[in-house]
């Protein structure tokens, strides 16, 4: 009985391995050894048809203390994850908030509220291209209406960031989903007590939806600063960085280096850079989640 038993754990190993191979090959081939080689090209000073050489850590040097443009493109990428993290964030969690209610319809603006995720990032980056148009855009017609002030929108280096910030809030579906699970996670044991004990909906907001929400929210968060600091489409598709650099994004400048100027070399260089911002990031927020994320069961 004991050896048919082991036979049967043999058999179901090598099954599972067998069937995890294709994944865990695609793994080594498109990730670790991309990966591994664009550390070795941030070595060297390759340009594409020219011969490769290898110059230490020379790249990172005048990254680091030589090159205005990568502090312009760090300054706005930080710029507009200080702006939109907060905002998307905020207005996400009020929509899923909305969307718990038990309300007639619920089920279509769920899917009205999800549905500009599914389109194309590229097709709704060229949308709001036309309604940020300063001369006949939908966005300025409808100040025009209101008797306000028109803007340049994204044409303009003072307004360029938070309008692409204003964009940024028709993507949060996603986000919102993550926090609709969540709210409806919360016991419904918690309300009824805070109601026994007379307790306001604001109470019950403050004491039990916040606390018991703080894993999602923690997840939302660490999920859209990495998000934020790889915004790329819109400065590809719309401003193309400028005007002035005002919307020159690290890896738009990182995508310019290696595949206008061909130099891949530094931009790889550049890559590793944002790896180590973005784990510091990850890091310190982690490390701060211990005094304000509550889990179920905790003692803390």
């Amino acid at each position: 009985m004991r050896r048919n038993k082991s036979g049967i754990l043999r058999m179901e190993r090598k099954w599972g391995i067998l069937l995890a191979l294709p994944a865990m090959i695609g793994l080594v081939m498109f990730t670790v050894v991309p990966v591994i080689a664009s550390f070795f090209f941030s070595i060297t000073d390759w340009r594409i048809g020219n011969e490769m050489t290898v110059i230490g850590f020379d790249n990172y040097k005048t990254i680091l203390t030589n090159d205005p443009t990568f502090t312009k493109s760090l300054y706005v990428t930080t710029y507009y994850s200080l702006f939109s993290v907060p905002i998307c964030l905020a207005i996400a969690f009020m929509i899923a908030f909305l969307l718990n209610q038990k309300v007639r319809g619920l089920s279509v603006f769920r899917t009205i509220f999800y549905l500009p995720t599914i389109v194309p990032s590229i097709a709704s980056t060229m949308l709001w291209l036309w309604l940020f148009n300063p001369d006949f855009g939908l966005l300025n017609s409808i100040l025009e209406s209101l008797g306000l002030p028109e803007s340049r929108w994204i044409y303009d280096e003072a307004t360029a960031i938070p309008s692409i910030v204003l964009m940024s809030t028709w993507s949060v579906g996603n986000t919102v989903i993550i926090f609709l699970a969540g709210l409806q996670a919360v016991p419904a044991h918690l309300y009824e007590a805070v109601e026994v004990d007379g307790g306001s909906a604001w109470r019950k907001f403050y004491h039990i939806t916040i606390p018991s929400m703080t894993p999602t929210i923690f997840f939302n968060l660490v999920m859209m600063i990495i998000g934020s600091f790889q915004a790329f489409n819109q400065a590809y598709v719309m401003t193309q960085g400028g005007p002035n650099n005002s919307t020159l994004f690290y890896v738009y400048y990182l995508f310019r280096t290696a595949f206008t100027e061909t130099k891949i070399g530094y931009a790889s260089a550049l890559a590793w850079i944002l790896f180590v911002i973005v784990m510091t990031l990850t890091f310190i927020i982690f490390q701060t989640s211990k005094k304000w994320v509550h889990y179920e069961g905790s003692n803390k």
